[in-house]
């Protein structure tokens, strides 16, 4: 069943949670705008309920219902943790979960003026999740793969977006050199993977949280230190590489293709919401555009 067959509304999230967690029904329900995969509602104050909508498979939800409870407590920063199963049942055949709210703005919709504590936070953050991972971790697939086996997305998203006044030649010659760096071959870490504006919160000035693990793997942490530039201002990526104490030249430069590549899918995105196309992420592109001039510059 697509998206567009199923009618997410407070009076189905709410019918649900009657039928399976009748304590929680009676809390104020309100649609949190955005999302992609899924459809997220707040639920009162302290909960919100993540509802699978674009996703064709329930295997991020489960993913996220398995592993978050275990890397919460030793993160610096608060993230979704589930509190409530919810079952595919004839009113709604998709999954759905009760988890903790993650109070800030989306990043796409706000802004870092505090870029030093952003990038300090960020480094510990990130130093805190690539910790080793089980062996019963999931292993990496699009996400956390190294650059060199991401190269048709890379030359499908360059011959979909509108580069402006960026060079393809620029944006190549920092992909190459990304492609050609060593890979990884430290131990299997956890890696986020998807780590961009949408997927973090700030709250004066600064990071407040980071959300949406659906792509959680373990991989290449490049993938990871790529948010030096997607998220923070100019300037901040030069701090936050001061501060993360295992990236090498070679994991900074695939880190540094893996952000042309992720500024790219921005602004595509971006590109969709002005068209008016499904998916379309409008405030993506001035991300996308602004992240890609700090990748081109090094900054």
């Amino acid at each position: 069943m697509i998206e567009s067959e199923i009618e997410i509304s407070e009076d189905l999230v709410r019918a649900l949670l009657r039928e399976q967690h009748p304590d929680l029904a009676e809390l104020p329900i309100r649609e949190v705008e955005g999302g992609w995969g899924n459809q997220m509602w707040r639920l009162g104050d302290e909960l919100a309920v993540r509802m699978q909508r674009m996703d064709t498979l329930p295997d991020p939800q489960l993913k996220e219902r398995r592993w978050l409870p275990v890397l919460a407590p030793r993160l610096p920063l608060p993230i979704p943790t589930p509190v409530r199963s919810g079952a595919p049942s004839e009113r709604f055949p998709k999954v759905w979960t009760v988890m903790t709210w993650v109070e800030g703005t989306p990043l796409d919709h706000g802004s870092i003026t505090r870029v030093n504590d952003a990038a300090d936070t960020l480094a510990a953050f990130l130093e805190a999740l690539h910790a080793e991972a089980p062996a019963d971790a999931p292993d990496a697939s699009d996400f956390g793969a190294p650059p060199s086996k991401c190269t048709d997305g890379f030359e499908s998203f360059l011959r979909a977006v509108d580069l402006g006044p960026f060079a393809e030649d620029d944006i190549r010659a920092v992909w190459d050199g990304a492609v050609a760096a060593p890979e990884w071959e430290g131990p299997r870490v956890w890696v986020h993977g998807d780590l961009h504006p949408a997927n973090v919160v700030v709250a004066d000035g600064t990071l407040a949280g980071i959300v949406d693990f659906g792509a959680l793997v373990t991989g290449d942490p490049a993938w990871d230190l790529a948010a030096a530039w997607l998220l923070l201002p100019a300037g901040g990526a030069s701090r936050f590489f001061d501060n993360y104490a295992d990236a090498d030249a070679a994991t900074v430069r695939r880190a540094r293709g893996l952000a042309a590549m992720k500024c790219l899918f921005l602004m595509l995105m971006g590109q969709n919401g002005d068209r008016g196309l499904p998916g379309g992420k409008p405030n993506w592109g001035p991300a996308g555009r602004s992240a890609l001039d700090r990748v081109l510059k090094g900054l």
